[in-house]
């Protein structure tokens, strides 16, 4: 007897297809009456209304305006605000399977859709993992190894180069592992260690151009942040650190409308309530961050140092990027507020946070609510354009249209304490 199965499998694959296609039920969603804030820079929508067809955003825009298909579940999110999952473009992750995995969940607890790690990923374990998608997981990105010379005493993960040939090397090994972007470290560690110069990085920005990738830099000083963008860098992954930038580089940059810049601020240095970690952690654990928490005059000026360049860059439209570096999950949260503290808007904070840190990293379909667009979002209690703190206050987070079980993500960190 002839077997049916295979014409009926394709039978009923394309009838699956034709509904979620055409919007009839299968998988679309209606979210109506939130607050929505794209991402992109434009003005919030009150009463918005988008749609999740799968994975994703399918129509976006004010509820009168949007065309509600037959058959859509409809989800009410009046009195919320919606905003993009958060994009985290400087981390350093763990280096096991279980480790890693558990970091990207926490991530998408806290909102955070994806994060790219900057130049401590050895072996193949990061690249099988970012091309794999984890349950309730934010994405994953890496830059490999990157780029330094030696120093002794340190992190042994990076090359360690001495002569342009050396960096040349490194970065085609690199590019034939497909990194996302090419991380250098341009610091002598307090003298420590001789730095990394521009006979050594010149080459390696011009070999990663050549095959086609951009690359970003851990710097410290003016001077070298001058030297890296005469050099044709694409990115800092860090502010200048040193002293006040001044006009030759603010006008370098303004010749470089596409240059990213992710400030990694310095910690404040004041006492902050930590009781909105709550919940997914345990009153030990929060009890022990809330005592470190204090105002330090110390900190306060470092941070103040970093505040204005950063204040200054962003005021001459240079573009900010969201990153946190290190490896704490909730860390963006705390880096938003640290930015307005410096100067920016919350609506200024919210486009670093998602749509510059998608470019960043190069994400062509994450980082802003629009049609066509990765379904992942946040749904807020309050309003982050009032107070930047109320990124906070999550009531959901969805990525690629499905909802992160945060309550199972909880239980199962505090199980486990």
């Amino acid at each position: 007897m002839r077997d049916l199965r295979f014409p009926l499998l394709v039978i009923a694959a394309i009838v699956a297809v034709n509904l979620v296609g055409s919007g009839q039920g299968g998988g679309v969603t209606v979210y109506q009456g939130a607050r929505l804030i794209t991402g992109t820079g434009g003005a919030a929508i009150d009463n918005a209304t988008f749609i999740v067809d799968g994975s994703r955003f399918t129509q976006v825009g004010p509820s009168n305006a949007v065309k509600v298909p037959a058959g859509a579940t409809r989800v009410d999110l009046a009195g919320k605000t919606v905003i993009p999952a958060i994009i985290d473009s400087h981390v350093h992750l763990s280096t096991t399977r279980e480790g890693l995995v558990d970091d990207l969940q926490k991530r998408a607890y806290y909102g955070v859709a994806a994060a790219m790690s900057l130049g401590q990923d050895a072996g193949d374990l990061p690249f099988q993992i970012r091309a794999e998608v984890i349950p309730n997981g934010a994405r994953f990105y890496t830059a490999g190894r990157g780029i330094t010379m030696p120093e002794p005493g340190r992190n042994t993960v990076p090359y360690w180069i001495q002569t342009a040939d050396e960096g040349r090397k490194a970065v085609q090994e690199l590019a034939a592992k497909k990194v996302d972007i090419v991380k250098i470290w341009v610091d002598d560690r307090d003298g420590k260690y001789p730095k990394l110069g521009p006979a050594l990085y010149g080459p390696i920005i011009a070999e990663a151009h050549r095959l086609g990738l951009r690359v970003t830099a851990h710097i410290f000083d003016l001077d070298d942040a001058k030297g890296l963008v005469k050099a044709g860098i694409d990115a800092f992954a860090h502010g200048v650190r040193d002293t006040d930038v001044d006009d030759e580089l603010m006008a370098m940059l303004k010749q470089r409308p596409n240059f990213i810049v992710v400030p990694n601020l310095a910690d404040r240095g004041v006492k902050v309530d930590m009781s909105w970690l709550s919940g997914s952690m345990t009153a030990g654990e929060v009890q022990k961050l809330q005592a470190a928490a204090t105002d330090r005059p110390d900190a306060q000026q470092t941070f103040a140092l970093q505040a204005r360049n950063l204040a200054r860059m962003s005021k001459a439209g240079v573009r900010i990027a969201m990153g946190t570096d290190g490896n704490t999950p909730y860390g963006p949260h705390i880096e938003a507020a640290d930015m307005v503290a410096a100067g920016m808007t919350p609506a200024q904070v919210l486009v670093a946070s998602t749509k510059n840190a998608a470019d960043m990293i190069g994400i062509k379909d994450a980082g802003t609510i629009e049609t066509g667009k990765s379904a992942d979002f946040v749904v807020l209690d309050a309003n982050p354009l009032t107070d930047i703190t109320n990124t906070r206050r999550i009531s959901s987070v969805y990525l690629r249209g499905t909802a992160v079980d945060r309550a199972a993500l909880a239980a199962k960190w505090m199980a486990a304490k």
